[in-house]
């Protein structure tokens, strides 16, 4: 493998790679038969300090590939444990992708460079470590549109074609994906070294992430209570975020809950449709574990698991076992009240409410209710609000119910609680349009451009999507199918993880 490209600059600045050798494994990415370029993310690149252009030279194209290391790239496998569906594995690691390095970008932080589906690890457990194309187009689009809609998001680089086949149900087109993320520390990472009772590694670990993404409580008076402190706001902030969007991750393991409050992995991930609090899409979510309604709970229990491994450090600040558990009680009880401001912040701004009345959430949870009996359209029916103030008239909202006279029946009520605000309707109806999105990943298609690319080499509908969901508050003309759900005959009722 060659290890230096002269002509692609990437400003490598790491310190992951720095950390005593049980962190992580060192080790290349695997060659690739005959890499090409899928796409560049030019703004990305040029926001991390480095020219999209020459990504796209035959040399950029290798390094995206693995085929050849950057100059300043220290490639490795991190290690970390999980819990899988609730059952505790105590060695997971990177199995399929390769932290390249860090950079520092243009705001002064500090972010991962890694390629995920570059082949087989020492955490690849039989895997072979790669990535087909569809997982890799589903990353790419989905994570880019959590961007725009103002999630706190792992960023794609970059994708290629690997020219190497994938092996799973059948016979895929093999793809990689360069993902940047604030770190890819995870609760997980934590557990692996609880799992091992290596109390020193726990410390070594909870110090780098306070330096890296908490810095305010490396001043703390109890620095480790502080870094809980950080990561349960953080979580509860991001999983609000997502109940405003009704996007469901999919596959909530605690190696998949970023320490830095990134949403990570999509995987089978999904926006919801027909609004219900028990929808699931993912393919092994069989007991719906992972269901959008259970997100907020679900991300209580992962933060259990990271306050657990945290109970040695904060002993010693606490002053006893006791006292400690009673420290992390506390900042995980913080979690409901934090989740619960930032959701019905979320939702006031979806209603058109920028004032506060003891009955909003009752007034939210109703509409909800509604929609629910009604299989109505989540994102298409808080985005049509506004348009039911604009034209004076509950149709273009209450069309979407199977029975119209629910919706009307609470816009009675919508419309007396908006009449207490003081702003004017053309203000209003610009604000809910800027807090509920025209365009979202709909899965059908996700699904539509996958198949274009995997069974005929056509790239043209993932662009197309990339494009429109780049735009997601602003309304265009003849861009009205990007905008409707699934006919029944579209409707994608089930999502995989790529593995």
């Amino acid at each position: 493998m060659e290890t230096t490209a002269a002509t692609v600059r990437i400003p490598f600045d790491n310190t992951y790679a720095r950390l005593p050798g049980e962190f992580h494994a060192r080790v290349n990415p695997q060659q690739v038969r005959a890499p090409r370029l899928i796409k560049v993310n030019d703004a990305l690149a040029r926001f991390l300090g480095i020219d999209p252009d020459e990504l796209r030279t035959p040399e950029g194209v290798e390094i995206l590939a693995g085929n050849r290391i950057a100059e300043g790239s220290e490639p490795l496998a991190a290690a970390y444990a999980g819990h899988q569906y609730a059952h505790f594995v105590p060695t997971l690691g990177d199995g399929r992708a390769n932290l390249l390095g860090e950079v520092i970008a243009q705001d002064g932080k500090r972010y991962d460079i890694q390629l995920k589906g570059a082949g087989p690890t020492p955490f690849s457990r039989r895997g072979d470590g790669r990535a087909a194309l569809g997982p890799v187009l589903r990353e790419y689009l989905v994570s880019e549109a959590m961007n725009v809609l103002g999630v706190p998001t792992t960023r794609a680089l970059a994708a290629v074609l690997t020219g190497d086949p994938v092996i799973r149900e059948e016979v895929l087109p093999g793809a990689i994906i360069t993902r940047v993320a604030a770190s890819h520390m995870r609760v997980g990472t934590f557990e692996y070294f609880a799992a091992r009772k290596d109390v020193d590694s726990i410390r070594t670990l909870a110090d780098y992430a306070i330096n890296r993404h908490y810095p305010d409580a490396a001043d703390a008076h109890k620095r480790y209570r502080a870094l809980l402190d950080g990561v349960v706001a953080r979580q509860a902030q991001l999983v609000a975020r997502w109940m405003d969007l009704g996007f469901i991750h999919g596959v909530m393991n605690t190696d998949n809950t970023s320490i830095s409050g990134e949403t990570i992995d999509y995987g089978p991930c999904a926006f919801m449709e027909a609004y219900h609090p028990g929808t699931v899409f993912s393919s092994i979510d069989r007991n719906g574990r992972y269901s959008y309604g259970n997100q907020p709970g679900i991300t209580v229990w992962n933060l259990s698991r990271f306050a657990e491994a945290l109970l040695p450090l904060m002993e010693t600040e606490e002053g006893s076992a006791e006292a400690a558990m009673a420290a992390a009680y506390e900042a995980l009880n913080a979690f409901q009240s934090t989740f619960e401001t930032a959701h019905v912040a979320g939702l006031r701004r979806k209603l058109g409410l920028q004032t506060e009345q003891p009955g909003d959430l009752d007034l939210a949870a109703d509409l909800l209710q509604r929609m629910a009996e009604n299989t109505a359209d989540f994102t298409l029916t808080f985005r049509r609000l506004a348009d039911v103030l604009a034209q004076r008239d509950d149709y273009p909202a209450a069309s979407l119910f199977r029975d119209p006279s629910s919706f009307t029946q609470w816009s009675q009520r919508w419309q007396l609680r908006l009449a207490q605000e003081g702003t004017t309707t053309e203000e209003r109806i610009a604000a809910m349009r800027a807090a509920s999105p025209i365009y979202i990943p709909r899965n059908h298609l996700v699904q539509e451009m996958i198949d274009a690319a995997v069974q005929r080499d056509d790239f043209a509908p993932f662009e197309k999507l990339l494009q429109v969901t780049a735009d997601p508050f602003t309304e265009h003309e003849g861009l009205k199918r990007y905008t409707q759900p699934a006919r029944p005959e579209e409707r994608v009722t089930a999502t995989f993880c790529g593995t």
